[in-house]
């Protein structure tokens, strides 16, 4: 979920195309984007997809035919995968679990009164990710050559700083989380095409991009002032304070300059006094100012795409459809000799 300052970030992000990304490296946030395709890829009645043993399959085949867009379009994905969640992280968790819950019992309600839009909606709602799902799409994204990073906790925080040190040009997730671990470029929607609905109309959405300096320089706060915002509108590790959004928090904090000056000097905001615990606010700020990431990454490399191991995977193990996979990877077998070998040697090539 992350940080919800989606109004502020209006006033500063841009529409990409893939043309903007050409041969660039892009750290995705595995996590975020698998659990997209869980929610998106399903069938009529709002299951998600699964194999003749019962097995999930709509993360592997939202990884496979996304993974070929980029390749087809020039762009070099690295997946980057979350580790251990921080303590502080238990709280979110165990809400989304409990929301999970209820949307499942919802669906159930729907599926039983043969209200299909119902029971899509609430389904949509139910995906969840196990050790055996992730394990099944590291190697499918190793089979198609791609690099894979495991991050020692938080994904974003690792893709942040592949960023900041130059071994990535841009993040790629949903959440705005990304930005407060110092991601100096986010971009979001990352897909050819990609659609919401709104008021039962389905609207195209454009790549995202938003620049964190000028994100900063727009409103004239600091890297940590936004963080401190987040703590105030509420992040994966701390709830926020009920009735405070964006826009107050972004007025707060260029008011007061500080968190600790809001608690010290007992400013109200919402009809109450703003209190938070001090060693919280260190302990979140710690959390997005000093993550715990792996920093000695191995030079990142692409390899050559192994066709029969995609094929072993996806429709010897999980029944997906031979003829639509083989027409897939033709799709890369077909491309011209020049440009083939131009592609390989930019992917197989260090950065």
């Amino acid at each position: 979920m992350g940080v919800k300052i989606n109004q502020l970030v209006n006033e500063v992000k841009r529409s990409i195309t893939f043309e903007n990304l050409y041969n660039r490296v892009i750290a995705i946030d595995a996590f975020n984007t698998m659990y997209q395709f869980l929610a998106i890829i399903r069938q009529r009645d709002g299951t998600p997809l699964k194999d003749y043993q019962g097995n999930v399959t709509s993360h592997l085949s939202g990884l496979f035919y996304r993974t070929i867009n980029f390749i087809e379009q020039n762009i070099k994905p690295v997946y980057v995968f979350d580790g251990e969640p921080s303590e502080l992280k238990f709280d979110t968790i165990e809400k989304r679990k409990e929301v999970k819950k209820e949307a499942k019992e919802k669906m159930i309600e729907a599926q039983e009164k043969g209200d299909m839009i119902e029971a899509k909606k609430y389904a949509q709602m139910t995906s969840k990710l196990d050790s055996d799902m992730i394990e099944e799409s590291k190697k499918l994204i190793d089979s198609l050559g791609i690099p894979i990073i495991q991050a020692p906790s938080e994904g974003e925080a690792q893709s942040a700083y592949m960023v900041q040190k130059g071994l990535a040009w841009a993040c790629a997730s949903q959440d705005y989380d990304t930005l407060l671990f110092g991601a100096d470029r986010l971009i979001r929607n990352f897909a050819v095409k990609r659609s919401k609905k709104v008021k039962n109309t389905t609207v195209m959405l454009d790549i995202e991009y938003i620049s964190l300096s000028k994100f900063l320089k727009q409103y004239e706060i600091t890297r940590e002032q936004l963080i401190e915002m987040g703590l105030l509108i509420g992040t994966d590790f701390y709830p926020g304070i009920k009735g405070i959004g964006q826009k107050t928090a972004l007025d707060l904090i260029k008011t007061h300059d500080s968190l600790e000056n809001m608690i010290s000097n007992e400013v109200k905001a919402a009809g109450k006094t703003i209190d938070i615990n001090l060693d919280i606010v260190d302990q979140v700020k710690e959390i997005f100012l000093h993550p715990k990431i792996e920093k000695d990454l191995a030079p990142l490399k692409w390899k050559n795409i192994e066709y029969e191991k995609v094929k072993e995977i996806l429709v010897e193990q999980h029944n997906f459809s031979n003829k639509r996979v083989e027409n897939a990877l033709d799709r890369l077998r077909k491309l011209s000799s020049n440009s083939l070998q131009v592609s390989l040697d930019s992917f197989i090539s260090k950065k």
